[in-house]
């Protein structure tokens, strides 16, 4: 059996993953979806790879999943426990050292989102419906928190302070349709960053909203491949 911890992007609520939880117990795998204090404007980096570290414990075979900016956290996580595999899900990739706020400067992000707009025929200016929410079903959405946890700015100021990444297999799961990281964007900052090639699966920036099965299926691949 392998431990699935699930760590969310911006804002931190381990709701985003309440459609992926279910069926990673049905598999016979345990699922622990992390919740962040986000809003929290005393709580950075290094307190979410606490929170996360706290949550992994003593157990062995995990994965941690890091979805968005949680990409951020996973280095610093996987330093104390020993995580056994890491999986990116339309993550950002930090370097050593590196803070949220200059990775978007860094990778060229800004860029990369606004051109496949003009390609795709969508709004370049940034706005939740066309960015996050496009494909995922409307009654997730009104099943969901009234208000999302705004991310507070001390995750985007505090540098990530790792070293290097932890010689365990790394993976880097894309949305196909994800407006916020193109597709072609994730290729290229995984080559750069990692020397990795992205996994591409169907859905958008919150594939684990909108696609859980897809999403879910890679994940107990990995699983098994871990634990055989």
């Amino acid at each position: 059996m392998a431990s699935f911890v699930l760590v969310p992007g911006a804002g931190g609520m381990a709701w985003y993953w309440h459609r992926v939880v279910p069926l990673i117990r049905a598999a016979g795998h345990e699922p622990i979806a992390i919740d962040l204090p986000g809003d929290d404007r005393h709580a950075g980096l290094a307190a979410y790879a606490d929170i996360v570290a706290r949550a992994i414990g003593e157990r062995s075979d995990v994965i941690l999943v890091a979805q968005s900016l949680a990409g951020f956290t996973a280095p610093l996580a996987c330093a104390r426990p020993t995580a056994r595999m890491i999986v990116f899900v339309n993550a950002m990739i930090p370097k050593p050292g590196e803070t949220a706020g200059a990775w978007w400067g860094a990778t060229g992000a800004v860029e990369a989102r606004e051109q496949a707009a003009a390609r795709g025929g969508y709004a370049t200016d940034f706005d939740l419906g066309t960015y996050f929410l496009h494909d995922v079903p409307h009654d997730v959405l009104r099943a969901g928190p009234e208000q999302p946890r705004e991310e507070a700015e001390i995750a985007f100021s505090e540098p990530c302070r790792f070293e290097r990444w932890p010689d365990i297999p790394i993976h880097v799961l894309a949305g196909r349709d994800d407006r916020f990281f193109p597709i072609e964007f994730q290729r290229r900052v995984a080559r750069e960053r990692l020397g990795k090639e992205v996994e591409e699966i169907p859905g958008g920036h919150l594939v684990a909203l909108s696609k859980p099965e897809g999403l879910t299926e890679r994940l107990l691949a990995y699983g098994r491949d871990l634990t055989r």
